[in-house]
């Protein structure tokens, strides 16, 4: 079957987003007087817990502190206002090779859409940081962590823009760089590009259909 559209991961895919939600997140717990850091290799670890919410009560609860929801919501609320405020300020650029195949893609008539864990309105501020006045015009179909039921691994994201862009897996190729995300696309059907960001180079892969070290290796014209 024809491709037909590409449907991207943003954090760590389109840019190297995870140290601006690290920075982001140890401000927060400054902000409200929690004697928390979360270092490099701690995230690391953290990363495997999809969601900024999830990983908030998963470090609590690893630790023995009690955060109730309205807490977890106050805290992930700030940090994600934090993150925009660096975001909007250049801190996460889109990785290499990322805005070429977006044009290539939309000089052949692809559709774009964008599956996601993190919260819509940070994915708001990445594209409009890096794309401009194109931000809202660029990708057809953008589904984000809180319009699902579940995060990845889960396939949740990405039914839902195969369903928003009215196109069977077949159709498409998803675009990811970690383990989490290879596992949804493939359990909805897809075939899945993988550019390992700065965390997760030690990752297994080897499902993927294409390993590149970022996306200015890769062509339209690849048959994968």
């Amino acid at each position: 079957m024809p491709l037909r559209a590409l449907i991207f991961d943003v954090d760590g895919t389109l840019a190297e987003t995870e140290e601006v939600h690290r920075a982001a997140f140890n401000a927060t717990f400054q902000d409200f007087s929690l004697p928390w850091h979360w270092d490099i290799a701690l995230y690391g670890q953290l990363l495997k817990i999809t969601g900024g919410k999830e990983r908030l009560r998963h470090y609590a609860q690893g630790i023995g502190a009690h955060l109730d929801e309205a807490l977890i919501a106050q805290l992930h609320a700030r940090k994600n206002t934090l993150y925009g405020a660096l975001i909007a300020r250049g801190g996460a650029p889109l990785r290499s090779g990322v805005m070429d195949l977006i044009s290539r893609a939309q000089q052949q008539g692809l559709r774009l859409a964008i599956a996601t864990t993190t919260s819509r309105v940070n994915v708001d501020v990445l594209l409009r940081a890096n794309l401009g006045a194109d931000a809202d015009r660029c990708f057809d179909v953008i589904v984000a962590g809180d319009e699902v039921a579940r995060k990845k691994p889960a396939p949740d994201a990405y039914l839902k823009a195969l369903a928003d862009l009215g196109l069977p897996a077949a159709a498409c190729m998803a675009f990811e760089d970690s383990a989490n995300g290879l596992a949804a696309g493939l359990a909805a059907g897809l075939r899945v590009v993988v550019t390992p960001g700065i965390y997760t180079q030690h990752e297994d892969f080897s499902k993927a259909a294409l390993v590149l070290p970022d996306l200015s290796q890769f062509s339209l014209s690849m048959d994968i």
